[in-house]
């Protein structure tokens, strides 16, 4: 973390107030930061690195809507033999950069019926089906409690913000409770029936990790995930990351107005 944080320090000379997490087809919203300085995961000392298609792997830091930020473009998964500890890693160093707030988003599945393909869900909560928690092994008291409260995992204040810029903006929102599930293989028909039965709205491979962590860290987190398809079994069509990536792409302009006015709104 030291040689991380130092590193970080000396290419980048802006204070980062906001993070965000951009998940599969989203890192557009990374081209709108200006002034930015692009790092690759690859030369940031302790960092892993992004192998997934969609995902541009580096951080860009910059300003974005007239607020310092600091943007993975790009994130890392479980599935991609990363323990969740290093998953999480670069939650860790936006904290000790200066990061107070983490807007997190993600692609996912939709398990809730009412839903369709391209439509935005605000996160109201969360499941762990990971089977794992990023928090188990020995506690630092100086980065957070060992039994952290997660009954407000996604912060009110900023769930309410975001549903008064999307309101303005007349972008339709949904709101929903998004499960995390390992991957990398989509879940089968009878899975996606019991995760809609524990109450479960949409559903991915990420996010729900990296959220437990930054509120160990006493982050304040919002979650927006991206319905980039139907969930197993609900249509009649196989699933690929081909699909998801088209989905994101034909949502683009609404999820760059839509955080980009969230970000411009936040103190």
């Amino acid at each position: 973390m030291n040689n991380t944080i130092k590193f970080l320090k000396k290419t980048v000379t802006v204070q980062p107030e906001i993070g965000l997490i951009l998940g599969s087809g989203l890192g557009v919203l990374a081209e709108e930061i200006e002034n930015p300085v692009k790092i690759p995961y690859d030369e940031i000392p302790g960092f892993p690195v992004s192998t997934v298609e969609g995902h541009a792997g580096q951080l860009v830091i910059g300003t974005l809507q007239g607020k310092q930020v600091i943007t993975m473009q790009g994130r890392f998964h479980y599935y991609e033999g990363y323990s969740l500890e290093r998953v999480t890693f670069p939650i860790r160093v936006m904290k000790e950069l200066g990061v107070k707030s983490l807007i997190v988003t993600n692609a996912a599945g939709g398990i809730n019926e009412t839903f369709t393909p391209g439509d935005l869900m605000i996160i109201t909560d969360h499941i762990n089906n990971f089977g794992d928690n990023p928090l188990i092994g020995p506690n630092d008291p100086a980065q957070g409690v060992r039994f952290p409260d997660m009954s407000t995992a996604y912060n009110k204040k900023l769930v309410k913000l975001a549903k008064e810029v999307a309101h303005t903006l007349e972008i339709p929102v949904k709101e929903g409770v998004y499960v995390g599930n390992t991957g990398p293989s989509y879940e089968t028909p009878a899975e996606i029936r019991m995760l809609r039965f524990f109450g479960g709205d949409a559903v991915g491979m990420s996010t729900v990790p990296e959220v437990i962590v930054a509120k160990h860290c006493d982050l304040e987190v919002l979650g927006i995930s991206c319905i980039s398809n139907m969930a197993a079994g609900i249509l009649d069509q196989p699933l690929t990351h081909e699909e998801v990536i088209e989905t994101t792409e034909m949502v683009r302009a609404n999820f760059l107005s839509f955080v980009k006015e969230i970000v411009k709104e936040m103190n």
